[in-house]
């Protein structure tokens, strides 16, 4: 396990591709282009795009598109899907896709996949139209993508060209314990959402660790942790951009998707007691503070999780606060560098 400290961790970034209020889904992608190439000269690792469906507050539903415009409009960071919901589709389209994308970006490519379907089950029906459990079936489809993508494929009847034979590192996200496992028996790395679903963080991570067995991808486990992070140039202003994640939560919490909304000065009279008990529940892994704040808070999380890599998702509505918000993050991780004594110091 190699990061034990925000100065050696890998950085990376999950874009959900937000709808802000008043905007376009257009903007949005701008925003995505821009932020992405911003992540690139920052040094972020990662820059990863999730698969959500009909959701007024999201623009990744094509994320296989998305990807490929954001490599496209990059050079060097690796670009992937955080991820590709695999019960929505057939795994033989997969491995064509994403064959597509790493031919067309060579060693640039992630492949991650999850077993919800990422929407409700009505639009979860309309994108399979399989009456079937999709998600029952996931480690079967995992192992019969893998067995497209493999250069042993090459004699069989139906084969992903192109696809077959390319190095497209395979991911497993989950946000309980089932996938961690799974991960780990077939040797694969793990990403675990707990921006969103932080209850079974530390059991997942353990039993990815206990389960896992080398596999010609991947020789020791490799963990991620997504987590939410609000960082500005002052704790207050961190607070108040973080109304609009609060607001998003939300809307999780009472079933409606809007789009993303501009901060407000406070939640106070926004909220219940009970949906904001229930906000804070869920987000229970969200940053929020300056620089001195985050670092202190980061630290400690990267050191209690023993994570070898930190992905980052930033719900800001105002596009400048939001790239502040990861320069900030790629600042702190060169100071700790330099100056430890950073990530003690008090709020």
């Amino acid at each position: 396990m190699s990061g034990s400290s925000l100065a050696t961790l890998p950085l990376s970034v999950l874009d959900l591709a937000a709808i802000l209020a008043g905007h376009t889904p257009a903007d949005t992608f701008r925003n995505t282009v821009d932020l992405a190439q911003h992540a690139e000269q920052w040094g972020y690792q990662r820059y990863w795009l999730a698969e959500h469906h009909n959701m007024a507050s999201i623009a990744s539903s094509a994320t296989s598109i998305l990807i490929g415009h954001v490599a496209g409009h990059t050079s060097t960071i690796r670009v992937g899907s955080g991820g590709i919901m695999l019960p929505n589709h057939a795994p033989l389209v997969v491995a064509e896709q994403f064959g597509t994308l790493a031919t067309l970006y060579p060693g640039r490519i992630d492949l991650g996949l999850g077993r919800a379907p990422g929407t409700d089950q009505l639009t979860a029906l309309a994108l399979r139209r399989d009456a079937r459990s999709a998600a029952n079936d996931f480690p079967e489809n995992v192992q019969e993508l893998q067995t497209y993508l493999s250069a042993e494929n090459r004699t069989a009847r139906v084969r992903a060209v192109p696809g077959e034979g390319l190095d497209i590192p395979m991911w497993l996200l989950g946000s309980s314990t089932y996938s961690a496992q799974l991960a780990g028996m077939l040797g694969l790395p793990f990403a675990f959402a707990s921006h969103f679903a932080p209850t079974y963080l530390y059991e997942a991570l353990g039993l990815y660790r206990q389960n896992f067995r080398p596999s010609a991808q991947q020789a020791t486990p490799h963990a991620v942790a997504c987590v939410n992070v609000i960082a500005a140039d002052t704790d207050e202003e961190a607070e108040r951009l973080a109304t609009s994640f609060y607001m998003f939560a939300l809307g999780i919490i009472r079933g409606t998707t809007h789009p993303l909304q501009a901060p407000i000065a406070t939640m106070e009279g926004y909220w219940t007691e009970y949906e904001e008990a229930a906000v804070r529940q869920m987000m229970t892994y969200v940053f929020i503070g300056g620089p001195e704040t985050i670092a202190r808070k980061l630290e400690a999380f990267v050191a209690q999780t023993k994570i070898d890599e930190l992905m980052v998702v930033a719900h800001i509505y105002d596009h400048a606060a939001r790239l502040r918000s990861y320069e900030i993050l790629a600042e702190l991780k060169r100071k700790i560098q330099t100056t430890p004594e950073l990530a003690r110091a008090e709020a």
